[in-house]
């Protein structure tokens, strides 16, 4: 389906690909991996001919369709549903061309053309991916012109499904989804009968939806077979096997160097002195492997310890102008709580962060707050308050007034900007980087609370790992609002849903609520609390710990699928050595060739029979940890 060779291509001198080369199978599901500015934006562009290479050759089937998500969502005056059936342009054109064409023959060809392309389960299909991206019946029917960005973006990537390209270009997809549009478009390009190329960092899309990555890194393009976690384990080994073939080269340099510097002067053994020098310019070390630091995320803990309830809600209601939004909402939440707050986007979630955070006001009922409660709320439209023409060094200054100007820099170093950034303004920053500063700043003094809407979107996946890792070293509250599942299962250990005007807590885990989203049950599983608030019921306390016993097992189950997917690939490179081991003219040639083999056979028999040590290991305590849960 596409081929990249050779690939070069320079931005402001700076190479961005370098020799870079690459297949990418018809029909495959390949994820596009790399750091922030590494180029992925940039490999799409040149994919679809935007912009040229300075070198090289990018070439794709002649009779291929390719399809993105155009940058700027429609704002058409047509409706939801008109918009994504206009987006298969053949069908539209032989719809208008069969209206208005005369000659038999003409309209027998557009008609056995348009049954040959559904036609007639066009606005079915078109009706059911809407559903699936959050477009109930009277969503379908809306103007685009009313609907905000986010919603239109969802507009546009819905007619790009539809039209079904043989080449699928997706460039994180789920940045303006929420998390049940994330779950959704993870089963629809499972199944997605063409080639997809998906540039993504949310790590369980990455894992269920797609069947092979390509990892971008330092201008190269490295095809691996299987899902992202696959990917991680064998890189990882191959770094670990180039580092130990390097470091075993330049023990034997250091050695003959040592000859070298000792006896090349005299006389005796100066042409083996020479040999060695000779053989030292030869070998030609590999490069070491090293994945590049990232900054480490640091919330400052909480000043002093909130009282218990931190927040307690009796029959509240919020809204804006007069409209309800959210009523009978009785609960608390605790100075230790990890909350998930889940549920269809325009449910209420955020109109609930907001409640919270002290934002809205409450309609009716009554909120008790903690004395000195402070909560810090990061949301993705935040970012645009921040100033653009100042510097982060400058965002700080307001909250340091009277801090040395090396305090400063310190504290802007902690929310890992590095040096040369800090004297950027803000709108030459990076996505990710104005993340960070935007972290730092909501929680510069300390606070009992963090609440968390959308906080991935513009990170890489090691910086996502970063802030799971931070969040689980935060000692205050956590309220999580997220499409990315990796991040919810990794930080929390509630989840609360908002559904039908209310919130209730959701008594299940993910995989189940996932289930509910097409079944439409998920309100069976969710109890909405009555009457006063709880005093830290014992029923939440095991909640909680069946939910750290879940992610357990779950933690396990993906231990498992990867090792046995490792074992599987050792299992064909032994099958492939041991095939030319038993060939006979194998030891009617250079007998190097066979001891090499030979040594390749052992050392995947040993990494073999290590996996599957680890295997057992692992299955066994999936085991324990399941008669565990059944006991309790």
């Amino acid at each position: 389906m596409l081929t990249i060779d050779n690939l070069t291509f320079r931005i402001a001198g700076r190479p961005l690909f370098e020799g870079a080369s690459v297949t990418v199978p018809t029909g495959s599901k390949t994820g596009v991996v790399g750091r922030n500015g590494s180029g992925k934006t940039t490999l799409f562009r040149l994919i679809q001919g935007e912009i040229g290479p300075d070198g090289g050759d990018i070439s794709i089937h002649r009779r291929a369709k390719i399809g993105s998500v155009p940058q700027e969502a429609p704002a058409s005056q047509d409706s939801v549903l008109e918009m994504v059936l206009k987006a298969d342009r053949e069908r539209t054109s032989l719809s208008e061309e069969a209206e208005i064409a005369t000659d038999p023959h003409r309209i027998a060809e557009i008609h056995t053309r348009l049954a040959d392309i559904s036609s007639h389960t066009a606005e079915a299909r078109a009706s059911a991916i809407l559903k699936g991206l959050g477009f109930d019946k009277h969503g379908q029917q809306a103007r685009c012109s009313t609907l905000s960005g986010g919603w239109r973006m969802r507009v546009a990537l819905a007619g790009l499904l539809f039209a079904e390209p043989d080449l699928l270009l997706l460039d994180e997809p789920t940045n303006y989804l929420d998390l049940e549009g994330a779950m959704w478009l993870e089963k629809y390009l499972a199944t997605y009968p063409y080639t997809v190329l998906l540039v993504s960092h949310d790590r369980d899309l990455l894992n269920k939806a797609v069947t092979s990555i390509i990892h971008l890194d330092k201008g190269k393009l490295t095809f691996y077979r299987g899902p992202y976690d696959t990917f991680e384990a064998t890189r990882r080994m191959q770094m670990e096997l180039s580092n130990k073939a390097r470091a075993k080269q330049l023990t034997q340099i250091a050695h003959m160097q040592k000859f070298v510097d000792r006896f090349r002067y005299k006389e005796s053994k100066a042409k083996q002195a020479q040999a060695r020098l000779k053989a030292i310019a030869k070998l030609k070390p590999p490069e070491a492997l090293f994945d590049e630091t990232v900054a480490p995320f640091s919330f400052p803990q909480p000043k002093q310890a909130s009282a218990i309830p931190m927040l307690n809600f009796e029959d509240v209601s919020v809204g804006y102008d007069g409209r309800v939004v959210l009523s009978k909402i009785t609960t608390r939440i605790d100075p230790d709580d990890r909350i998930a707050l889940i549920g269809v986007n325009g449910n209420g979630k955020s109109t609930f962060a907001k409640l919270i955070a002290g934002e809205l006001k409450p309609m009716s009922g009554k909120i008790t707050r903690a004395r000195k409660l402070d909560i810090a709320y990061f949301a993705q439209h935040q970012i645009e308050k921040l100033r653009p023409n100042e510097t982060p060094l400058q965002h700080v200054e307001p909250l340091m007034p009277y801090a040395s100007e090396a305090k400063r820099r310190a504290r802007v170093a902690q929310m890992g900007l590095s040096t040369s950034r800090m004297g950027t303004i803000a709108a030459n920053l990076s996505g990710g980087e104005k993340a960070r500063l935007l972290f730092g700043l909501v929680t510069f003094g300390g606070p009992n609370m963090l609440i968390l809407d959308e906080p991935t979107n513009h990170l890489d996946i090691d910086s996502r790992d970063a802030l799971v890792a931070a969040l689980n070293d935060f000692e205050g509250a956590v309220m999580v609002i997220s499409h990315d599942r990796h991040l919810i299962e990794a930080t929390v250990d509630q989840l609360w849903i908002a559904a039908d005007g209310q919130i209730a807590e959701f008594e299940e885990d993910l995989d189940f609520y996932q289930k509910t989203l097409t079944g439409g049950s998920a309100g069976k599983a969710a109890k909405a609390p009555s009457g006063a608030a709880p005093s830290r019921p014992e029923r939440q306390k095991g909640r909680r710990q069946g939910a750290a016993r879940r992610e357990e097992t779950a933690h396990l189950r993906r231990a498992i699928s990867q090792t046995e997917a490792m074992i599987e690939r050792l299992n064909r490179d032994l099958k492939r050595v041991e095939e030319k081991l038993a060939d006979p003219a194998l030891y009617q040639g250079d007998p190097k060739e066979a001891v090499g083999l030979a040594t390749e056979r052992a050392r995947l028999e040993h990494e073999l029979a290590e996996l599957e040590s680890e295997w057992v290991k692992t299955n066994e305590a999936l085991e324990a940890a399941t008669r565990a849960q059944a006991a309790q």
